[in-house]
């Protein structure tokens, strides 16, 4: 009978935990309050960059950039979704654009706006369109709460009957999971380690996001082709893999770069 009881209330739990995404519309397993993710991630964030180079945008063109594509993406998805009356979306979001000096081919995006890419991806988004398709990515994971979704999914693992105990705050479990998710030193190539469909709905919600900033979706294609041949060497099945093949996403993506044309307009 307990363990009946514990079954049922589990269910009940996750239940009221899975909530409805209002960007992607699928529902999700959402345990943790986005507003404490943004706190930890503010604190990342600040470690991060006191312990690298961060490259200046008084001094170099291509930092210049990355503030330049960040700041059109983040005003146009402000204006956006305020006007759709969904601007609690970007609640508590205070963006943040820096440009880090490493050969890493790597992006990535955390709670509440706080992005860095890499010097070493550089090469492979070779202009500033291209650029816009990776940061539009690592966004879209960030305010479709890709992250939340997958530190929940963690925590469930944990166990059920430890998940009132993790919620409270300063629990090291909870710091735990968010530094496997969230920590740079986590993260593998140009994206966070998440499921394929949270990969393709960034590719798909990212394209339209630089879209609207005013960059040509279409570039996304001949960028991902490139970084098809930057990765090199033998890679797993699709089916053992977080990632898409390089095959799926490229199909993938010429459908969502079509999509995305309809918000396309050139900055002028």
């Amino acid at each position: 009978m307990r363990l009946k009881l514990f079954f049922i209330g589990g269910l009940a739990f996750l239940t009221v935990s899975c909530s409805r995404n209002a960007i992607t519309g699928r529902n999700q397993l959402q345990l943790l309050p986005e507003a404490e993710l943004q706190s930890m991630a503010k604190s990342e964030y600040q470690t991060f960059l006191s312990q690298n180079k961060i490259v200046s945008s008084s001094v170099s063109k291509d930092a210049e950039m990355v503030k330049r594509v960040g700041n059109r993406i983040s005003k146009a998805i402000t204006q956006y979704y305020t006007a759709e009356n969904k601007g609690d979306i970007l609640q508590g979001y205070q963006w943040e654009f820096n440009l880090v000096d490493s050969k890493d081919v790597n992006a990535w995006c955390m709670p509440g706006g706080k992005v860095v890419v890499y010097t070493g991806i550089l090469p492979v988004t070779q202009n500033e369109a291209a650029l816009a398709v990776v940061m539009g990515h690592e966004i879209a994971h960030a305010i479709a709460q890709h992250g939340n979704e997958r530190m929940s999914q963690g925590l469930l693992a944990e166990g059920l009957g430890t998940v009132g105990s993790v919620l409270t705050s300063g629990n090291p479990t909870v710091n735990n999971i968010f530094n496997t998710v969230y920590a740079p030193g986590a993260q593998i190539g140009v994206l966070l380690p998440n499921s394929r469909k949270q990969e393709l709905e960034a590719d798909q919600y990212g394209l339209i996001f630089a879209a609207m900033a005013g960059y040509n979706p279409n570039e996304a294609v001949p960028f991902w082709e490139r970084m098809a041949k930057a990765g090199g060497g033998q890679k797993p099945p699709e089916f053992l893999s977080t990632h898409p093949s390089d095959e799926t996403r490229i199909a993938k993506v010429k459908r969502y770069a079509k999509d995305a044309m309809k918000y396309y307009k050139p900055v002028k």
